[in-house]
C-alpha cells in the first residue's frame, strides 16, 4: 500500500503528546479511539468520537499520516491519499495506560 501513498516515506518515529486525546483531556470530553500523528506525535480522537480532534489536527497542520493508537494497531492512514498503510514493526509504544471514556 505504501506504493499508493507518496507520504509514507515521511513517517517519523514520534513521542505521543498525551495519554489520551490531548484536547479531550483538557476539555473533559470523551473519545472512542485514539489516533497518533506520525509527523509530530499529537494524540487526537477518531472520527467516531464527538470532537474528531485527529482530523481537525490534520486540517490545521496538513500532517498527512496518523496511526491507530489505542492500543497500537499496526496500521496508518494517509488523509491526503486516502489509503491505509501497514506500519509493520514501526508502531509507536504507549507511554502509559490510556484512560477509557466510552
Amino acid at each position: 500500500m505504501a506504493d499508493e501513498c507518496k507520504h509514507a516515506a515521511g513517517i517519523k518515529d514520534v513521542t505521543p503528546s498525551a495519554l489520551g486525546c490531548e484536547e479531550c483531556l483538557k476539555s473533559g470530553s470523551w473519545w472512542v479511539h485514539l489516533r497518533l500523528c506520525r509527523t509530530c506525535g499529537h494524540v487526537g480522537c477518531c472520527d467516531d468520537s464527538p470532537n474528531r480532534h485527529a482530523t481537525k489536527h490534520f486540517h490545521a497542520t496538513s500532517h498527512p499520516i496518523i496511526e491507530g493508537y489505542d492500543p497500537p494497531e499496526g496500521w496508518g492512514w494517509c488523509y491526503v491519499d486516502e489509503v491505509f498503510l501497514d506500519l509493520g514493526d514501526r508502531t509507536t509504544p504507549q507511554n502509559g495506560p490510556i484512560p477509557r471514556f466510552y
